[in-house]
């Protein structure tokens, strides 16, 4: 309920923005503006805090792709690539040391990268349908889930690689 809820009350706001402006929400504008609502909830004795860590990813026209995530206690920040749930904390570190190494990668070392995170953090194996892989990239703003098959290559890569 709580992850409905949130997901709820960003759509109201980014329909609220457009409507009163006339042009889409900024993502920093949206990831700020529900993580001071998160952030009032830790004040007030009668509301509790949602228990959800939302990530927001977007292209913007102007800035390029972007990644923010807030959580419950209303602390927002932008980053280059994050987690959230069981051993986040393990899997942030392991993406900050890969990514002080190589800065800029392309599509395929980015989910080779996402899926080799999965598998050191959790200290295992993955197969192809143990996992969901999502894209979205500048060249198809469109999001999409890859298929088994399409998961199966950077699995393999990853494989022949260790």
């Amino acid at each position: 309920p709580d992850g409905r809820a949130s997901v709820q009350r960003a759509r109201y706001e980014a329909s609220d923005f457009k409507f009163q402006y006339g042009y889409e929400i900024p993502l920093d504008y949206l990831a700020t503006r529900m993580a001071d609502l998160a952030q009032v909830s830790t004040q007030v004795a009668y509301m509790r805090p949602f228990g959800v860590s939302l990530i927001f990813i977007a292209i913007d026209e102007e800035r390029g792709p972007q990644l923010y995530q807030y959580d419950p206690a209303g602390y927002c920040v932008g980053c280059k690539a994050t987690s959230a749930g069981t051993k986040d904390d393990e899997a942030k570190n392991w993406l900050e040391k890969k990514f002080k190494k190589n800065p800029s990668l392309d599509t395929k070392q980015t989910i080779q990268m996402a899926i080799n995170c999965m598998q050191n953090v959790l200290s295992t194996e993955l197969r192809k349908g143990e996992i969901e892989v999502g894209v979205v990239t500048t060249e198809n703003p469109n999001f999409c889930l890859l298929t088994e098959d399409e998961i199966e290559d950077p699995l393999n890569e990853i494989a022949e690689r260790d």
